[in-house]
């Protein structure tokens, strides 16, 4: 299929959990560009490590990981029939520079930036194909490859990208091997968090059991599982849900989220963002402690990144389960709305406290605009038949329905600690989050 499986390998490089990735010298020389190198110096959890300090893995050692389940997907698709039909060596090879350099646009904190969706802020797969068009990793591909880089983009893209010529059911089925419902990518990703952030949530399923089971849909070139991944499917998706509740939507993991959004959104003005989209996180951390010295935001930036930790505390928070019209009128909104509400709701609460509560003191958080990816994996039955891993699983079922931004995704307000006590009391009555939320709406006709 590809040199990386067909022939012995140049070396190895050991990752955790005990894993070894092997390596070609093409793959050896790509991991030694600085566009790849520089992912060892970027955190893959970004602000978790306030919480759960294990939690400092570089995405290079996500990316090599990701790389490595890349190689055993194809040793198993290989043996399709139509799978070999549609995915020839050039298409491999673009799937497995896909899986290796998924990550090489991210910057320090990058999805809290991005859920922000500021002007300034790109997406980072847009960045992505800049750095593959250029400098080391385009020489890289162009002298040691058979496909190029606008191959590589279309895999990651999910579409046809620049001049590649990769046939579109190549593009998709390769696609959804990297980001779909069950990938090479939360493969990876959910066990290697786990075991950083010390929880054993994301390893409580059978990895070998699912990629073993992959296969082919098939009336579309995507991939699917069949019945004998089943268990091992629904157990990943209920591991992915417990990490997202535990971890990635953590209560004070998301404080120190809104913190960093409110502060680079205070700042945006005084610091060239697409500047810093090229540093690693000492450097990011530093220029922002810098900038911000002079600014109401410096309580932001040296409660993250100061000498000691001081989060926000949470005084209020609403579900769909609890309090459905109000995560309702707040999940999902533009984040300049966000920042106006919890202006709003500040500037209530200092009429009525008679003390002056800035609205950098009190941030609104809620799920960002943009959706968790689908959950509802195709299997394969015995029979032929394709039915959605939701309608054979009750567990993926209420999962899938009831969506991870309507429940795990909760609505908070967080305060700075020094006016927790005067503010809590208050909030607890949801008059005033109300009030605010209307006022602002009116104010947005």
């Amino acid at each position: 299929m590809i040199d990386e499986i067909e022939i012995p390998t140049a070396g190895l490089i050991r990752i955790p959990p005990e894993m070894d990735v092997p390596l070609s010298a093409r793959v050896r020389r790509l991991i030694d560009t600085k566009a790849v190198h520089r992912l060892s110096r970027i955190s893959q959890l970004g602000l978790v490590h306030l919480v759960y300090p294990g939690a400092n893995h570089s995405r290079l050692e996500h990316s090599l990981g990701v790389y490595r389940n890349s190689l055993l997907v194809l040793q198993t698709l290989s043996c399709n029939p139509r799978f070999r039909k549609i995915v020839d060596r050039k298409c491999a090879e673009a799937f497995v520079l896909a899986s290796l350099l998924h990550d090489c646009g991210h910057w320090p904190f990058c999805h809290a930036m991005e859920d922000m969706r500021l002007v300034s802020i790109p997406h980072h797969e847009s960045r992505v194909s800049s750095i593959i068009a250029s400098g080391e990793i385009r020489s890289r591909i162009d002298q040691d490859w058979n496909c190029q880089g606008d191959d590589v983009m279309s895999v990651i893209a999910g579409k046809s990208f620049g001049s590649s010529t990769l046939p579109k059911e190549a593009v998709e089925l390769l696609s959804s091997c990297l980001s779909g419902p069950i990938d090479v990518d939360k493969l990876d990703y959910l066990v290697r968090d786990s075991l950083h952030a010390g929880v054993p949530y994301g390893r409580n399923f059978d990895a070998a059991r699912l990629v073993g089971a992959m296969t082919v849909h098939p009336d579309r070139p995507r991939l699917s599982v069949t019945e004998k991944g089943r268990t091992a499917a629904e157990m990943m998706v209920f591991a992915r849900y417990v990490m997202f509740s535990e971890v990635y939507w953590h209560h004070a993991v998301r404080s120190a989220t809104a913190m960093l959004q409110r502060m680079v959104f205070e700042l945006r003005d005084s610091v060239d963002l697409i500047g810093t989209m090229d540093l690693d996180d000492a450097a990011w951390i530093s220029r922002f402690l810098e900038i911000s010295a002079q600014h109401q935001a410096n309580s932001l930036a040296k409660g993250l990144f100061g000498a000691s930790r001081a989060l926000y505390k949470s005084v209020a928070e609403f579900n769909t389960l609890d309090r459905p019209d109000i995560h309702g009128a707040l999940a999902h909104r533009p984040y300049w709305w966000l920042v106006a509400c919890g202006n709003e709701l500040a500037r209530q609460l200092s009429i009525k406290l008679g003390i002056e509560i800035g609205g950098h003191q009190l941030l609104v958080d809620a799920p960002p605009m943009k959706l968790e990816v689908d959950i509802n994996m195709d299997v394969v039955l015995r029979d032929g038949r394709v039915r959605k891993l939701g309608d054979v699983s009750p567990v993926a079922h209420a999962l899938a329905n009831r969506q991870f931004d309507g429940h795990v995704k909760r609505v908070r307000i967080f305060v700075h600690p020094s006016i927790r006590s005067k503010v809590g009391t208050l909030l607890s009555d949801d008059t005033w989050v109300r009030d605010a939320i209307e006022t602002i709406n009116q104010e947005v006709v």
